[in-house]
């Protein structure tokens, strides 16, 4: 089936389409989709149900009091979604925090539309599992070659920092921090993408899902790179929060702090959006784990040094 009208509810999705030459088949996209810069243009297929203004903590709060009676935290428009006539929507059946679930579109499907809609349902927990989402789109869309070149690229750059950090020996310890209040350490791919920037990721698993984890935890590991890259959160909006952990007993005392090694990535545009510019999220951690080795030309705007 050809597929000329696609709507992604899934910001790494509309940022694979569009990487594979594919932006002009978009006809809408979720509230998030916001790279590149022109996909704001598209109309607006779902909504977010907590709201931008509250706290880490009260996102969480609001986030388990909705899961226990609706199936995500967003909201599809339906009838938007049925006046876009997709041949395709692509969603994700990984986290209900992160984008509409599969359930609700399927909801929709049955419900609304009144012709048949392929569904593409990505949900990577690694590396290699974004790496294939990004294939399995291009064969969806009938350009395999496209996708092929494009993995060829961006396996290329992953190669050129493994390469490039052969020889070093010292691979210091990472705490990649996800949420602040409560506190949870980056699962899933981060893990893969500590070790490949040269680092050793600790307080999480590859492939497992982000844990939540006790302070006690942070200050007994005392990691000697830490990276808050709070999912969903620019550096700006991190650095609106941020007190949340310097107020933590015994924050100043961490090595990481006291070495400023102490890092704040935008966790919104990478490292939290399973597409292409993971590649760019790997270049960000090779170029705090190992400065004098990578400047790629991310600080500043991807990541910022932080000095307690």
């Amino acid at each position: 089936m050809s597929a000329d009208r696609v709507i992604s509810l899934l910001p790494a999705a509309t940022e694979i389409v569009c990487a594979l030459g594919l932006e002009n088949k978009l006809v809408g996209r979720s509230h998030e989709c916001d790279y590149p810069e022109t996909v704001k243009q598209l109309l607006v297929c779902s909504y977010d149900r907590i709201g931008t203004q509250l706290t880490s903590l009260e996102i969480d709060q609001k986030v388990k009091q909705l899961l226990t009676n609706v199936l995500s935290v967003y909201e599809v428009n339906s009838q938007l979604i049925k006046q876009l006539s997709p041949d395709m929507i692509i969603t994700q059946d990984q986290c209900a925090a992160c984008a509409v679930s599969l359930p609700e579109v399927e909801q929709v499907l049955s419900a609304e539309l009144e012709k048949p809609a392929q569904i593409i349902s990505l949900q990577p927990n690694s590396l290699n599992g974004i790496l294939d989402n990004i294939r399995e789109v291009a064969i969806a869309l009938n350009v395999v070659n496209v996708g092929d070149e494009l993995l060829e690229e961006l396996q290329e750059r992953i190669d050129i920092i493994q390469h490039k950090l052969r020889f070093i020996e010292k691979k210091p310890a990472v705490a990649c921090i996800e949420w602040l209040e409560p506190l949870m350490t980056s699962g899933n791919w981060v893990p893969e993408l500590v070790t490949i920037a040269g680092g050793t990721p600790v307080l999480s698993q590859a492939g497992k899902h982000s844990p939540y984890i006790n302070w006690d935890d942070l200050r007994e590991q005392d990691p000697e790179i830490i990276v808050v890259m709070a999912c969903g959160f620019s550096v700006e909006r991190t650095l609106k929060e941020i007190s949340t952990l310097l107020q933590l007993p015994g924050f100043a005392d961490l090595q990481a702090i006291k070495n400023q090694r102490f890092y704040i990535a935008d966790g919104n545009q990478y490292f939290n959006r399973p597409g292409p510019r993971i590649v760019d999220s790997i270049e960000i951690l090779a170029e705090i784990i190992n400065p004098k080795q990578f400047i790629f030309g991310y600080e500043g705007e991807g990541w910022i040094k932080f000095e307690v």
